[in-house]
């Protein structure tokens, strides 16, 4: 018997009828693709704060990422970080920039930190079109103040946490 097997329907990412591109903060997690340690090691610095080691493909994803404002000047980074296999961005758009241009979208921004990322990584691993980050990404809309610094919170104990779940395994 011949029957179809099913894939799984993927979920919607997005939340539906927003304007991606309105001002505000959005809070991006990218992970590598199929979860691969190759962006960082976390180590102890002995301060009882341990901090991502960034390995040569974090080194360029961090470059690009710092890029991001000069290629989309309505965007900046508030705050981030690179673990092993993935990215915590607390992202902002700011509308006024003058330009007259359309604003971009958040998939437009995260689309070119991935695209410009993978192209120097696969470069550096003498490979094409292999992957790096998974296809998609997640998403939060930062909803006021509070949940701002929430996330930033999160973001910055994530390297602390990554160590202890991992020291202890």
């Amino acid at each position: 018997m011949d029957e179809k097997k099913e894939l799984p329907t993927r979920k919607p990412t997005r939340l539906k009828s927003f304007d991606y591109s309105s001002n505000g903060v959005y809070f991006i997690t990218i992970c590598t693709q199929n979860r691969k340690n190759i962006l960082s090691t976390i180590t102890d610095v002995g301060e009882g704060s341990p901090l991502p080691r960034l390995s040569h493909y974090g080194k360029i994803v961090d470059k690009w990422i710092q890029e991001l404002p000069n290629q989309y000047p309505e965007i900046s980074v508030d705050r981030y970080v690179i673990m092993p296999n993935h990215i915590h961005l607390l992202l902002c758009i700011a509308k006024d920039s003058g330009r007259g241009d359309p604003s971009p979208t958040v998939d437009a921004a995260m689309g070119w930190l991935k695209y410009q990322a993978t192209k120097e990584i696969n470069k550096l691993r003498t490979t094409t079109g292999e992957r790096v980050f998974q296809r998609s990404f997640y998403d939060h809309i930062v909803r006021n103040y509070d949940d701002y610094c929430e996330i930033s919170k999160y973001i910055h104990e994530n390297p602390m946490k990554w160590y202890d779940k991992h020291l202890n395994t």
